[in-house]
């Protein structure tokens, strides 16, 4: 992808889980470590409790799901903006889909499941179709090498009759 522009997004990730011993055993350590970024707060983060992590702190495959929802609701906020269509809600259950291997395992799918709301006398079906073009606009879909399905709703805002 050349003659584009480049961004640098700079992480620091900090272990904080040496328990006394190190790493001398399996058992021997927290998966316990903060994520930074400059100028902002920290996010606590460990490994999925399946890998001794800590279920209160973020693990990476969480981070990577909320990663691919919020690029697409930046997208599709975007061009809902530019479309003229008023979004007033807008909610995301995803849910990824990780296969442990031998030699590790890998993310078999992503599915988003945004439900949109706008509002009353907006065009529901211009706003059910900006979502494939959010999707295809996404960074971070467009980097993963597994699929990223896609299951919008759209509902529109009741309308409230005016007291008079």
């Amino acid at each position: 992808m050349s003659g584009g522009r480049e961004h640098a997004y700079a992480v620091r990730v900090d272990w904080t889980g040496n328990l006394g011993s190190g790493t001398s055993g399996y058992r021997a350590y927290s998966r316990s470590h903060e994520i930074t970024v400059p100028g902002k707060p920290p996010l606590p983060g460990s490994s999925d409790p399946t890998f001794r992590g800590d279920r209160s702190r973020y693990n990476p495959e969480e981070l990577l799901v909320a990663s691919l929802s919020a690029c697409h609701m930046l997208w599709y906020l975007h061009l809902a903006a530019d479309a003229g269509v008023v979004v007033t809600g807008y909610e995301d259950e995803a849910r990824g889909t990780m296969v442990e291997a031998p030699d590790g395992g890998s993310f078999t799918e992503v599915v988003l499941r945004p439900v949109v709301t706008i509002w009353p006398g907006a065009d529901a079906d211009a706003a059910q179709a900006l979502h494939e073009r959010a999707h295809s606009l996404c960074y971070i879909a467009r980097s993963v090498s597994f699929p990223v399905r896609c299951e919008p709703e759209v509902k529109v805002e009741e309308e409230v009759p005016v007291p008079g």
